[in-house]
Formats: structure tokens, sequence, C-alpha cells
């Protein structure tokens, strides 16, 4: 496979996830909510370009390098492909995962990370609302996990998949009955699992820093319940509730925001 048939197929997969969660949250919405499209798919723009002049498939010619090397754990051996796919995801998602907390934790990365949480209106294009500057941040240590883990090309392309999915998933003005939401919450981030973490409340924001699986909060003392019947404001304190793309660009220059 090429360069080229990864961003292809990637693409693919982006774009349907962003449909399916945007159907899920317009048969499903959990409050009225006008969204910050505008801004948010700006910047979805910027960045696209941006990381596609600076390194589109890298993920891909990474995955092939450590292929060809024996270069990564699942590389060790002989992995069943099946098997090698489920661990990818898994092991990639862990990596998120503290990588996320990371964000939170360590003042220079908020300055960045605090540009997704600025957004008030939480709804689907929220999880297109990153800043170019923690991406690029990011890059390297995303390349690293598909090195370290000896990912395959296959488990490149279905953690990409899976993983926008449940991206635009949680971040959706979605609204789910309680039995659904508590069977769900049991194996994956729930939209109001993650509404939750996007709280003004600093006691709430500290929390439940998952994308796809919920099990690394619980483990790591990090997951916090929550109920699509509970009302959360979203957002940062001290900062414009209808921000355009440039002021979202120029937020690490003006300080750092915390919740309340």
């Amino acid at each position: 496979m090429t360069e080229f048939e990864f961003q292809v197929i990637k693409s693919v997969g982006f774009v349907t996830a962003l449909i399916l969660a945007v159907a899920i949250q317009r048969f499903r919405p959990h409050r009225t909510l006008a969204g910050s499209w505008r801004a948010n798919t700006g910047l979805w723009a910027t960045n696209a370009l941006l990381l596609g002049l600076v390194c589109g498939g890298c993920a891909c010619a990474v995955s092939l390098w450590a292929s060809r090397g024996g270069v990564g754990l699942l590389n060790r051996g002989e992995v069943p492909s099946a098997v090698a796919i489920a661990l990818s995801v898994i092991g990639l998602d862990l990596v998120s995962y503290f990588w996320h907390r990371a964000n939170h934790l360590v003042p220079f990365l908020w300055r960045f990370h605090q540009a997704h949480h600025s957004d008030a209106q939480y709804t689907v294009t929220t999880a297109l609302r990153f800043h170019p500057g923690e991406l690029l941040l990011a890059l390297p240590v995303r390349l690293l996990a598909v090195a370290a883990l000896g990912v395959p090309l296959l488990g490149v392309i279905v953690f990409e998949v899976v993983f926008a999915f449940a991206n635009f998933w949680e971040h959706g003005n979605i609204d789910l009955s309680h039995r659904v939401e508590q069977g769900l919450a049991r194996v994956v981030i729930t939209p109001a699992l993650h509404r939750r973490h996007h709280s003004l409340e600093t006691r709430l924001l500290n929390s439940n820093y998952g994308t796809i699986f919920s099990c690394w909060d619980r483990f790591f003392r990090s997951f916090g319940e929550n109920r699509s019947s509970t009302r959360i404001e979203t957002g940062l304190p001290g900062v414009g509730a209808s921000l355009g793309t440039m002021a979202i660009l120029g937020l690490p220059a003006r300080g750092v925001f915390r919740g309340r």
C-alpha cells in the first residue's frame, strides 16, 4: 500500500465517522445548541493543510519500516493478524490516554490543549477543534508508539478509523437512555462521560481522559460518572464563547485558563 492509498482510506474513514456521529446527534440531541462549526472547521482545515505538508503519511511509513526491520513488540514473532490489530488499537488508545492526561498536567502542553476546551458549544465539531501546535507535538509521540509496538499497517488504519469515530461520537451533543448509557460506559467513553471532561468546573475537568475505552480511566483512577440526564456547562472561564479561528490560534499566547 502506498502513502497516497493510506491517506485515501484514512480520509474515507474520517468522513464516514463524521457523518455517522452527526446523524446520531441529529436523531438524539442532548440539548439545543448552535455549535461553533465555523471556527472548528476553520481549525480543521488549517490542521489538515499543515499536517499534510509536514507528515501526511508518516504513520504508514513508520509502520512499513518497523515491519520490514522487525522493529516493535508485534514484530518479534508470528502474531495472528486479528490479534495484532486488536492489540494495536488497545495499545495506541492507551498511549492516547497518557498523552491526553499529560496535556492537562503539563502547563506548556495545556496552553495548546485549552483551545480544544474553549468551545462552550459542545457538539460533534468540537472534535475538530485542536490547536495545530498540539497536533504537531503529538505527532512524534504517535509515531514512536507505532514503532515501539510494531503496529502493522492494517492496525494503523483500523485504529485511525475507530479513533475518529470515538472522537466524533464522544463530543456529540447526544442524549442516550440510562440503560444504553450504563451498558456502553462499562466499555467505551460515552458523550456524557466526555461532556464531564469538558466541564467549566476543575473538579470535573480533570477526569475521563480516555478516547475509545473507559477502562483506562477506571484503572488509573481518573474515571468520573456522568449521565445524559445531567446538564453540564462546557468551555473555559475567561475565554469568549464565540471565538473565531484566529482568536483560538492565539490562545496559547494569552495565558493559561483553567476551570473555575
